[in-house]
């Protein structure tokens, strides 16, 4: 394995800095090829990394020519180099559905609050971004390990898939406002998101109930992190 510059066609992704690396290793020991060190770490007795790669019996190399090549910050002093894997999403459970999402570091962001919520389970509907992109990856702070995620083709075969989740598309023009909308428990959800720019498309408002949050009139929209943040505490309510 060529230690080089990520690139999506890859069969093999970095995690950049200590707390994603820790996280990698503790959710998925089985995928972590080995952990590149630099000889500026300095040990951390609650998180040292030498002693956790040795739980798991992982390679670890000081290795700072590595590290500089392809990591695009310079302090950063662990990367972990692991294998890309598949998941599947437990239709038992609630989603996050993304479609279309086009920033790396919204999606990370919103992969960490997920699980800030107790959620485990994102669909992302093509073209999207590439979720094992190191800048997910760190954005996330590593709890991409800690979840299930799938890509679809398109929201038609996600809705096939899961068709007994109660759909709520989230839209400027929503038919219903956050505060009113009440779900049952005994139902997983799936709460749907639209691009950054575009948003989700007029077809949408047809699928499950559309809403929309309101705010002021001083913005036309919310930031897609902000909204999927808000919505993700209504419906939790943990």
């Amino acid at each position: 394995m060529e230690i080089k510059s990520y690139k999506k066609n890859f069969s093999y992704s970095y995690s950049y800095g200590i707390f994603p690396t820790v996280e990698l290793i503790r959710a998925k020991p089985d995928k972590v090829v080995k952990v590149l060190v630099s000889s500026r770490y300095k040990s951390q007795s609650d998180s040292d990394i030498f002693k956790l790669c040795g739980r798991y019996n992982i390679n670890t190399e000081v290795n700072d020519k590595a590290i500089n090549r392809i990591s695009p910050r310079e302090n950063n002093y662990v990367v972990g180099v692991f294998s890309k894997y598949d998941c599947n999403l437990n239709d038992r459970c609630s989603h996050i559905v993304l479609v279309n999402p086009g920033n790396m570091g919204n999606m990370g962001t919103i992969i960490r609050t997920l699980t800030g919520f107790g959620l485990s389970d994102l669909a992302i509907v093509s073209p999207a971004v590439d979720v094992f992109d190191p800048k997910v990856i760190r954005a996330s702070m590593g709890s991409l390990f800690s979840i299930n995620f799938k890509y679809f083709e398109n929201f038609d075969n996600y809705k096939e898939k899961f068709h007994n989740h109660r759909i709520y598309t989230f839209m400027l023009d929503g038919a219903k406002s956050l505060k009113d909308v009440k779900h049952n428990d005994y139902k997983p959800f799936s709460l749907v998101f639209g691009n950054e720019s575009t948003g989700l498309d007029s077809s949408f408002s047809s699928v499950g109930t559309s809403v929309f949050i309101k705010h002021t009139n001083r913005i036309d929209s919310l930031n897609l992190t902000i909204a999927a943040g808000i919505a993700m505490y209504h419906f939790c309510k943990i």
